[in-house]
């Protein structure tokens, strides 16, 4: 299966694209601060998905996928500091966090199934 069509990936792509457009409208002292760090932590998941999925071995696949997941719930907290910082509306967070809950049963699920992929081999 082509990464292009992985359902994981292409889910983390959209993501990362909403946090991109997001940042647009953050202040400018925050460039090197809070936009530097939510973008490299988005960036980070579809990265590491695409890693994993270019490894050979099912348990490598499996740890760029918790990789991933981890810098999923990094970028989750750089959005509670857009919140808190008053940043980002509610209901922008909302749909964000919506998104990321999505997310994160999708890279759980697929690390379920590589699991069970490599009890079968």
């Amino acid at each position: 299966m082509k990464l292009t069509n992985l359902e994981i990936w292409k889910k983390s792509r959209l993501f990362r694209t909403e946090i991109s457009q997001l940042t647009k409208c953050f202040p400018s002292y925050e460039k090197f601060k809070l936009v530097d760090q939510i973008i490299r932590s988005s960036r980070s998941v579809t990265a590491n998905i695409a890693e994993g999925h270019g490894r050979f071995h099912f348990q490598e696949n499996i740890q760029f996928c918790r990789i991933a997941r981890g810098s999923l719930l990094e970028t989750f907290d750089h959005l509670t500091v857009a919140l808190d910082e008053n940043y980002i509306q509610q209901d922008v967070f909302n749909e964000l966090v919506a998104l990321y809950e999505e997310l994160t049963k999708m890279i759980n699920g697929y690390i379920n199934y590589l699991k069970k992929r490599k009890s079968e081999t």
